[in-house]
């Protein structure tokens, strides 16, 4: 169907409108003022040269179009679906692209004494900026503010004020050596370069051999002036073998530039307009780098001779004057971009193949990286200079920033601008000093005068390993067997379109009813439209295949929530019943030759009895039964039987508690004396209701096998014979009710044929598709799945793979969701936690038969042994009765063994705790600090040489010690 009218749509433009009205009308051969389906097939296939096997497709368009059923359709109705579904699905694909910030900014005040000229992001999210006197800040995000963590400062401020102060003019993180340094862009494992740019439109270049080996020699120089330990060009070149190239590129000062290794080549920018952007290679092909290579080599060689350094005048003027007098590269090694104004600012993505800049003239331009002569595309908004970009590849964005703390989002595909922000909306104030996006936090940080953050407001997502249908809770989901699809609704008023055999989505539109959730749905009679109703109070109908609402339904005041709403068809006339917390029962009439179509219907029938003796409290239920019974079900539990002929009740029957679904039993509806209404009821119960001779309870039984689970949807085959049961812990039940409650009450609950958990919140909707044996639930875990009778799971709306309804290997089964896999309510339950209660008790009546022994026992002290005097005939005695079970269980000896033997093995094999994660008791330990301690002030003593082990005791004293000792070892043994 997407392919059919994609080719409509590229046969349609203001030239062929015309050509494609006068087909139209000369395909009407009736002159009818309309095309029947036959007719409509011979215009397509003729314009479009259709093969016959999108005969289906045409069919399904046809129908589509021909939402009033009439047989017909004319030239503007076919106009006004094509336009309407061509505006919505660009509203979806819009809303797709959806991006907002949380406004106002975050301000933090910082410790920077000067400007900040410059900020980027750490592969953690956390934010780096350095101010021009060298103060460098680490920011942290806590919630969605900035937080300064630490402060470093690279200059010595102290000597600084006694010279000629510094300022830092750049700097860039080095993470691969932990470095601080002004430009850098790694080439290989053991080299990288430094590259920056002056005040003379010149790329001056650094490539080092052994970086790490190099930056550790270069801590170790001398400071100069209070910086950081320094180095002079001349010295890098001459003691470390570094090469060293300067460029001549531009004819202004050198505003922004980087290295690139993906492409290895240098871009650079400056404000003129004839050298504005260059894209140039480090080395070049001229015969200036063979004069780097040959000067390269001469300093390799006198090093290598056991020469420090260079003494020769000659070799010192070639340095001298090679930085001094830069010359250009060739045409052949850089690709230059002309701007108008030139270019301040810029950004390039090799994944996405583009380059865009900004500058003066307030105008955001994207370049393909290798056609110069013309951009791609230019993106104009700012009324200021820019002074800002980021290209975030992952997000498809562009973020730019003018001058005047103008923000803008751009949309790298489309080129159409997502997001503006102006000073009134952010609230920041002050010259912008440096900015910077960091794509892992998702938060623009601006510096000011003060630090400011800007974050992304992030729509909250499942875990990545989980596809969700909607992004809000799923409220209600419906089977459509006219166009085989299956329609979605949401808390967020978005309707959904989906392929029912593939799983894949077609169409989507939003807010249909502005901000309120939808509540219920359902379709007409020939199933070309659909009704819903929300929590605004109003019933929408709509041409669901392309968006367009043909009719309102709502009261003339008090617009209550709508809970549930039926399309009804009694002696050919068709009616929509819904009711909500108005306690009412609206009926509105249903006519394709209504003169109010398009406009707002109020209810026009109303039940005297409904008024007078209707509910007390809000219906949240209504089920129909042809031809003349409709059900409604309260918050009070009360449920009403009418008789939609007479609007009379028919009867009333009194549950517990709140009712919140009602399921109609057709085949038997009119049996007299067989239950014929299913209800949930209270802790999870399903009802059973006899409704003629005044209504009575037939059948009352848990429906749920989990304690404290309720009720939350049912449904029920066409022949009455399987029962689907949901409940609010995500969990599915299927009963067998053939012949149920047919002639009596029952006591025993019908067969349970099968339970599985899918979802892991509320089941919110449960259909039954019989023709494929599917069960389909939605859940306000934001997910609708399919399922067959056996529980194996097919898979979620939504997901990147298809399947097939018609090959099973495309089933996602033997898996199941992963939310319900990990989720602590899907573990079974283990048999030696069901026989706990016993394990208890026995446990408890040793622990007593203990005590009350510790109380006859004499109490003896530590100092004495207890005297015990225990025979063998004890001893046999109290195994022979098995620690007294036989006394006080009853028992025999031959179960008192089995008995004792299974608690035994209860002990042995009893559930150990398990670890579930998290610190473990050794890392939960403080540590603190060995200090250590101060050396002793030992004794002097007087050293004997007669004592090997210079103990200092007399020879005579210490023989007699040994003899005493050797005395008290013997009296002891």
């Amino acid at each position: 169907m997407i392919d059919l009218i994609s080719l409509i749509e590229e046969q349609i433009d203001l030239n062929t409108l015309e050509e494609l009205k006068k087909a139209f009308l000369r395909a009407d051969r009736d002159e009818s003022g309309q095309l029947d389906l036959e007719e409509f097939k011979a215009l397509l296939k003729a314009r479009l040269n259709l093969r016959v096997t999108k005969e289906a497709q045409i069919e399904a368009l046809f129908k589509k179009i021909d939402w009033s059923y009439n047989g017909g359709i004319t030239w503007d109705e076919f106009c006004t679906y094509m336009q309407l579904e061509y505006a919505e699905k660009e509203d979806s694909y819009l809303r797709s692209k959806e991006v907002e910030f949380l406004l106002p900014a975050k301000i933090t005040s910082p410790p920077h004494r000067d400007p900040i000229l410059r900020m980027t992001s750490n592969t953690d999210g956390s934010f780096l900026a350095c101010s021009q006197d060298g103060t460098v800040t680490f920011w942290g995000m806590s919630g969605n503010e900035l937080k300064w963590k630490r402060k470093k400062e690279i200059v010595n401020t102290e000597t600084m004020s006694r010279t000629k102060p510094k300022w830092i003019t750049d700097f860039v993180i080095m993470p691969e050596y932990n470095k601080f340094i002004v430009g850098t862009g790694a080439t290989n494992t053991d080299e990288c370069i430094i590259v920056f740019g002056d005040s003379q439109g010149c790329i001056n270049i650094l490539v080092i051999k052994n970086p790490g080996e190099s930056l550790r020699l270069w801590k170790k120089e001398k400071r100069h002036q209070g910086f950081i330990p320094s180095i002079s060009l001349d010295q890098i070149i001459e003691k470390h073998r570094a090469m060293f190239i300067r460029w001549q590129v531009h004819k202004d000062w050198v505003q922004q530039l980087k290295y690139y290794h993906d492409i290895k080549m240098i871009i650079s920018c400056s404000n003129d307009r004839d050298t504005a952007l260059v894209k140039g290679c480090i080395m070049g092909s001229s015969h200036r780098s063979q004069e780097i290579a040959e000067y390269q080599q001469s300093m390799i060689r006198q090093q290598n001779a056991g020469k420090k350094d260079s003494k020769d005048p000659q070799d010192k003027a070639k340095l001298r004057q090679m930085l001094a007098v830069p010359k250009p590269r060739q045409s052949s090694d850089q690709a230059v971009f002309q701007v108008y104004k030139g270019v301040k600012c810029f950004d390039f993505c090799k994944d996405k193949n583009i380059i865009v800049t900004g500058g003066m003239d307030r105008i955001v331009r994207l370049w393909n990286p290798y056609v110069n002569l013309k951009p791609t595309a230019m993106l104009r908004g700012h009324n200021a200079p820019i002074f800002y970009l980021m290209i975030a590849k992952e997000e498809n964005r562009i973020f730019s920033i003018s001058t005047d703390r103008c923000i803008k989002i751009w949309d790298i595909q489309d080129h159409n601008c997502l997001m503006t922000v102006r000073e009134k909306g952010h609230a920041i104030r002050g010259d912008i000093q440096a900015c910077h996006y960091s794509i892992i936090s998702k938060s623009l940080a601006i510096a000011t005068d003060n630090m400011c953050l800007l974050q992304l407001r992030q729509k909250p997502t499942l875990h990545r390993d989980i596809t969700v249908t909607h992004k809000e809770p799923v409220t209600c989901c419906k089977y459509n067997a006219c166009f085989n699809y299956v329609i979605t609704c949401s808390e967020g008023s978005v309707i959904k379109i989906w392929d029912f055999e593939t799983g894949t989505a077609i169409f989507e539109y939003g807010e249909a009813h502005g901000d309120s959730a939808i509540t219920c749905m359902t379709f007409d009679n020939t199933e070309r439209r659909l009704i819903t109703g929300a929590r605004d109070g109003v019933l929408n109908i709509w041409n669901y295949n392309n968006g367009h609402c043909l009719r309102k339904l709502q009261k003339s005041k008090g617009n209550d929530e709508i809970c549930d709403v039926v399309y009804v068809e009694m002696n050919k006339n068709r009616y929509i019943i819904s009711v909500g917390w108005d306690k009412r029962i609206n009926i509105y009439s249903d006519s394709q030759t209504d003169s109010n179509i398009h406009q707002v219907q109020h209810p026009n029938i109303v039940w005297a009895d409904d008024l007078k003796n209707g509910h007390k409290e809000d219906i949240l239920s209504i089920a129909q039964c042809q031809p003349n019974l409709l059900a409604t079900a309260g918050y009070d539990g009360e449920i009403v039987v009418w008789n939609m002929v007479s609007g009379h009740i028919f009867c009333k029957l009194h549950g517990k508690s709140s009712v919140s679904k009602l399921v109609f039993m057709s085949e038997r509806a009119y049996n007299k004396g067989a239950a014929s209404l299913i209800s949930n009821g209270p802790d999870g119960h399903i009802l059973f209701w006899k409704v003629f001779e005044g209504g009575s309870l037939l059948a009352d039984f848990p429906g749920t096998s989990t304690e404290g689970a309720l009720i939350s949807t049912m449904t029920i085959n066409e022949a009455n014979t399987m029962l689907c049961v949901a409940d609010n812990l995500g969990f599915v039940f299927v009963y067998n009710v053939d012949g149920y409650a047919l002639s009596g009450y029952e006591e025993e609950p019908p067969e349970l044929v099968n339970t599985w958990r899918g979802h892991v919140d509320s089941i919110s909707c449960i259909e039954l598709v019989e023709k494929n044996k599917v069960i389909m639930t939605a859940s306000i875990d934001c997910t609708v799945r399919l399922w067959n009778y056996e529980g194996n799971y097919i898979g979620t709306f939504g997901q990147p793979e298809q399947w097939d309804l018609y090959n099973t290997s495309t089933f996602c089964h033997p898996m199941v969701p992963y939310d319900v896999l990990i989720d602590p309510m899907s573990l079974p339950s283990h048999p030696v936690l069901k026989e706990g209660s016993k394990t208890d008790d026995l446990l408890e009546e040793i622990k007593k038969k203990e005590d009350e022994t510790a109380k006859i026992q004499p109490a003896y002290t530590s100092y004495a042994k207890p005297q015990i005097n225990i025979d063998d005939e004890t001893i046999a005695r109290d195994i022979k009765d098995l620690n007294g079970i036989l006394k006080d269980t009853g028992l025999d000896e031959e179960q008192a063994k089995n008995y004792h033997g299974k608690w035994l093995r209860h002990e042995k094999t009893k559930i150990k705790k398990i670890d579930k994660g998290g610190p473990s008791d050794y890392q939960t330990l403080k540590w603190f600090k060995i200090v250590d301690p101060p050396n002793p002030d030992f004794p002097k003593v007087k050293f004997d040489k007669d004592d090997p082990f210079g103990s200092g005791m007399d020879p005579e004293m210490m023989t007699n010690s040994l003899k005493s000792f050797t005395n008290k070892q013997q009296a002891v043994s």
